[in-house]
């Protein structure tokens, strides 16, 4: 081993969600569902007892999940959205960007801790 390198590694398995393309993804889908349950459906199908809206509503809710990992805030919204009348909320909206709000402050917190707990260094070496 030369005097740079270190015996012990360092594993950074922390998970979270930045504003980056999954995320921006999710919120455009999310609006983009509302959108087409508040304005679209209701002209063209027979509304809140559409099941073209249910099927919407199940592909959506598994897109989400795939693309932010599984989160509290999508079980309510769910079933929200299934109910015939209250789908006009835009629930997956909301609850996309209250995911987004919930990991950022563990996303400040994490990177606070690191920058207060630098790396160790190999005592042999110093």
């Amino acid at each position: 081993m030369t005097q740079g390198e270190s015996s012990t590694a360092v594993a950074d398995d922390t998970i979270t969600i930045s504003p980056g393309p999954r995320f921006r993804a999710a919120m455009v889908l999310a609006i983009l569902a509302d959108a087409l349950q508040i304005v679209v459906f209701p002209l063209f199908v027979e509304g809140a007892l559409s099941p073209v809206d249910d099927i919407l509503d199940f592909g959506i809710a598994a897109v989400l999940v795939h693309l932010l990992g599984w989160h509290w805030e999508f079980l309510p919204a769910f079933v929200a959205e299934l109910v015939p009348g209250v789908d006009l909320v835009p629930f997956w909206t909301m609850a996309v960007a209250n995911v987004y709000r919930k990991s950022k402050p563990i996303a400040v917190a994490e990177d606070e801790s690191r920058s207060k707990h630098p790396a160790l260094r190999d005592p042999q070496h110093f």
